[in-house]
């Protein structure tokens, strides 16, 4: 491995194996132990239907099931919310992951009046909002929408970044990057998988190809395409494999462009963008 490799690597915390079950238990043991800790009462968490979500959803259903028994406490609940834009074309796969959860709560807010209503503002103040735009102003409406739920139950929000996502910066900042905590972060991709397996989740919602789903001129844009690289090439990158010098070059490229969005804001203390 070359020095950045291993270096991002490092940053990320993956593995190059993983036990599944031991790291069901550090994700459960991280969520329960950050809601005593903070002394909040439930987890939030948007399900798309996708990998990562019917995961982070899984892990949280368990870690509030536990929370329960342990405490005696009522209280503890998991919320799985419904943040489609309009009609989401894969509604089912979002309902069957959250059936297969059995999250306590689930609620469901169109966000599509909130962006279009954001969108026109915008533009009656004179800007043209592209199609990609729109695309993040969807992810920032469905954390807010989040955020107001949590901010309503006492409740915190739970991320779905990995390291797949982190190392390329796939994903909205201040939008889906935005939570309280991350269960997944350590991971990449196909371990995710693996812990899915482990769980027995259904294996459509694992084994479709992964979409951001934002942009309406592209509609259900593989990740993969958006992103020039393979996940299984960004899992062996970052599991130390060699891969080829093009696709590791393409992966490099993304980390670097994208390291504003594992920051916090620029303060005069910061170096790194220097």
């Amino acid at each position: 491995m070359d020095k950045l490799q291993t270096q991002i690597i490092k940053t990320l915390g993956v593995q190059p194996e993983i036990d599944p079950a031991l790291e069901v238990r550090r994700s459960i043991e991280l969520l329960k132990a950050y809601l005593l800790r903070t002394g909040m009462q439930s987890l939030v968490l948007g399900i798309s239907g996708g990998q990562d979500s019917t995961l982070a959803g899984k892990l949280a259903q368990m870690a509030i099931t536990e929370l329960r028994q342990e405490t005696g406490d009522v209280k503890y609940q998991f919320i799985a919310m419904r943040l489609p834009y309009g009609k989401q074309a894969d509604e089912q796969d979002a309902l069957d992951a959250i059936a297969w959860q059995k999250a306590d709560q689930t609620i469901r807010i169109d966000i599509e009046p909130a962006v279009l209503g954001m969108v026109s503002q915008l533009e009656l103040a004179g800007l043209t909002i592209t199609d990609f735009n729109k695309g993040n102003i969807k992810a920032r409406q469905r954390m807010i929408a989040q955020y107001g739920v949590a901010a309503a139950k006492q409740g915190v929000v739970i991320g779905t970044d990995h390291a797949a996502e982190a190392i390329s910066g796939f994903y909205t900042k201040f939008g889906d990057g935005a939570a309280d905590v991350t269960p997944l972060y350590r991971l990449n991709k196909r371990q995710g998988r693996a812990m899915l397996a482990y769980l027995e989740a259904p294996t459509h919602l694992y084994e479709k190809i992964p979409t951001a789903d934002l942009e309406e001129d592209r509609p259900a844009l593989p990740d993969e395409v958006a992103l020039g690289v393979s996940y299984d090439m960004i899992d062996d990158y970052l599991e130390g494999k060699s891969i080829p010098a093009e696709q590791a070059a393409q992966i490099e490229k993304l980390y670097l462009r994208s390291e504003h969005k594992r920051r916090g804001p620029v303060t005069v203390f910061d170096e790194w963008w220097q």
